[in-house]
């Protein structure tokens, strides 16, 4: 693959649509495009993903040209890719072809065999191979190789996440003229535990080729500063790092969720009465908990569930008036460590059942599937207690859309102290995972505690949730990252 010098102007992959800018103010770098294909009777077609970082991202779509580079999700010949670029909802999207054997090392391997677990406190013992860290440094090279080819002359790109940390370095010795800016979206471990990466500088020196590197949370950004101290000998001066002349801003920006988008839906009509459908469908019980995630074991869906059978042994909550609905959307299924957390989870659930449930109903109902937003939110109307209990993780945006979607103020929050998300809802019930019988103490607070007071504090947390959205976000992050005239000039 050809490569750009420098100096060079950026060669587009052909002209861009009537009406559009051809140099798109902001380039957007992830791992996947923010569209899919759905197969139809005359044809495939691509159609908008639901959630994740592009919903993050309206406001920016909104308002300013973006355009993105990323993984379709099917495999390609790298020599001969099938796919050029193409506009889809007022994006470019820049296609980066990547083989299965890349995907198998790149992502399936080293992202999250590797990364996801040594960033996640090690819940899962990572696995170190060189073939998969030869696979992420390929799939690296061959994203910035992409972005340095599309970019316009002193755009501003957005790297996300930790399957690209590569990615900054590399464009920056491509392109000098972009400003570049990473954010990670999940935790960024203690240095003790970086430290076990047989490639932790090259990773260190590759997200230091940003102008601004972005965390969830201020401990993470503390660890990072700790780290490129320590492996690369970088001065750490008040939040910027400094290494052989060039400045790096490390920031905090926590992530948020389109509030207004989540409320409009919660507040409709037909969500109402999906939501109370739900409840019959249940049972009509008095009480259902809710526990939404992707089938992952940093999620600590078990300890929710060793909980709940706890609360359910002692008396404490009753199964015949209380529905236990956990919501586990596939995930990486290939990747180690999930097969063993899905029979887990069923088998949790299933035991609960067996010993608990009545003719009349589950006492747990599990659900190994998706849900699109709108039955998302049908569910989070429809639940009186919403149980997050992650052991790690960098936000957890369900405990936010559960919180947008209290329009009656009726719901508790259950809360990892764990998640990023803890760092601000300090008004949830906040509970450590790891702590079964404060985790049963805290479900039944939240079942049979003062109604009022958990009214006054899910207040407080809506507020919050609307404040902190994604619009702020992604302006917070932005402001930083684009120089201002002054600073631009000088």
């Amino acid at each position: 693959m050809s490569t750009p010098t420098p100096a060079a102007p950026p060669r587009p992959d052909r002209p861009g649509c009537p009406g559009r800018p051809e140099r798109p103010d902001l380039v957007v770098v992830a791992n996947r495009l923010p569209v899919r294909q759905v197969p139809g009777d005359g044809g495939s077609t691509w159609e908008r993903s639901p959630g994740g970082l592009v919903s993050a991202l309206e406001s920016v779509v909104r308002t300013s040209s973006m355009s993105w580079v990323g993984w379709s999700g099917a495999a390609d010949d790298p020599e001969h890719p099938a796919l050029t670029s193409f506009e889809q909802d007022g994006i470019r999207l820049h296609p980066v072809p990547v083989t299965d054997d890349e995907r198998q090392g790149s992502y399936d391997g080293f992202s999250n065999g590797t990364l996801w677990p040594l960033f996640h406190d090690a819940i899962f013992v990572p696995q170190f191979h060189e073939h998969w860290w030869e696979a992420y440094r390929s799939v690296n090279r061959r994203f910035a190789e992409r972005t340095a080819r599309v970019a316009p002359h002193g755009a501003a790109v957005w790297i996300h996440d930790y399957q690209l940390m590569l990615v900054p370095r590399l464009l920056r010795e491509l392109r000098p003229d972009l400003r570049i800016g990473f954010f990670l979206h999940i935790p960024f471990p203690a240095q003790e535990l970086y430290l076990r990466l047989p490639w932790r500088a090259a990773l260190t020196d590759g997200l230091l080729g940003a102008d601004v590197v972005g965390f969830q949370t201020t401990v993470g950004a503390d660890n990072f500063r700790l780290v490129t101290r320590r492996l690369l000998g970088a001065r750490v001066e008040g939040r910027d790092v400094v290494r052989a002349g060039r400045r790096t801003h490390v920031g905090t920006y926590p992530v948020g969720i389109d509030a207004d988008r989540v409320r409009r839906i919660a507040s409709d009509p037909a969500t109402v009465a999906r939501a109370a459908a739900i409840r019959a469908e249940l049972g009509s019980p008095r009480t259902v908990l809710l526990g939404v995630d992707r089938l992952d074991y940093t999620k600590g869906i078990e300890v929710r569930l060793r909980a709940y059978r706890g609360l359910l042994e002692a008396g404490r909550v009753d199964p015949a008036t209380t529905v236990f609905v956990q919501i586990a959307q596939p995930s990486r299924d290939e990747a180690p460590g999930y097969a063993e957390t899905r029979a887990s989870v069923e088998q949790m659930a299933g035991s609960i059942n067996g010993d608990f449930s009545a003719l009349g109903g589950a006492a747990v109902k599990y659900l190994h599937q998706g849900q699109d937003l709108a039955e998302l939110v049908a569910l989070y109307r429809a639940a009186d207690v919403m149980v997050v209990t992650p052991f790690r993780d960098g936000m957890n945006l369900v405990a936010k859309e559960y919180v947008a979607a209290q329009v009656d103020l009726d719901g508790v929050l259950i809360l990892s102290e764990f998640a990023g998300a803890a760092h601000q809802m300090r008004q949830a019930v906040l509970v450590n995972p790891f702590d079964v019988r404060g985790l049963e103490d805290a479900i039944d607070e939240a079942v049979n505690g003062d109604r009022r007071q958990h009214r006054r504090r899910m207040a407080s947390l809506v507020r919050g949730v609307h404040r902190d959205d994604a619009a702020s976000w992604a302006e917070h992050f932005l402001g930083d990252l684009r120089p201002t005239p002054t600073a631009a000039s000088a």
